[in-house]
């Protein structure tokens, strides 16, 4: 996942139909799919997310939640979108409960303004109400990517003009 100024952002991993009941067991799963990319500590990184949770809830409101850490031992950013098959208590600013997320992991060492670049932009994508409906209405990982693909090279072209 680049984190420049461009709109490259991706998702590593995305999970289309995650079932969880409650916000540490969508980390839970969250953390033992992630840390197979690099061969980390599932425990590590839910503890890092509790963490991050403690601080404030990172539900931004309509049901999305972008939570964010960073982890000593992993060397690139990671970005992994989850559709959670039923909606959960999460605590949002809004009340009401989340089911998706999108997961931003970054080096320890990362500088914070790159990846709050990063979750900017994963903010503007997932407050577009008509992209949050078409994740909610599949099941298919791909669905998803080509939805996050194609806003990527449509933010990129209105940058160009």
């Amino acid at each position: 996942m680049p984190m420049n100024g461009s709109f490259s952002i991706q998702a590593d991993l995305i999970v289309a139909n995650m079932a969880a009941t409650s916000k540490k067991q969508a980390f839970q799963d969250i953390a033992e799919r992630t840390v197979m990319m690099f061969n980390g500590d599932a425990n590590a990184l839910l503890t890092a997310l509790l963490e991050r949770e403690r601080i404030g809830s990172t539900g931004i409101g309509a049901g999305v939640a972008i939570p964010h850490v960073k982890l000593a031992g992993v060397t690139k950013p990671y970005g992994v979108l989850v559709r959670l098959g039923t909606a959960i208590d999460y605590d949002a600013i809004d009340g009401a409960p989340v089911d998706i997320i999108f997961m931003l992991l970054v080096p320890a060492e990362s500088k914070t303004t790159q990846h709050l670049k990063v979750l900017a932009q994963m903010s503007r994508f997932l407050k577009d109400a008509s992209i949050c409906t078409a994740i909610r209405a599949t099941t298919d990982e791909s669905v998803i990517d080509t939805l996050l693909k194609a806003w990527a090279r449509q933010q990129g072209q209105a940058l160009a003009s």
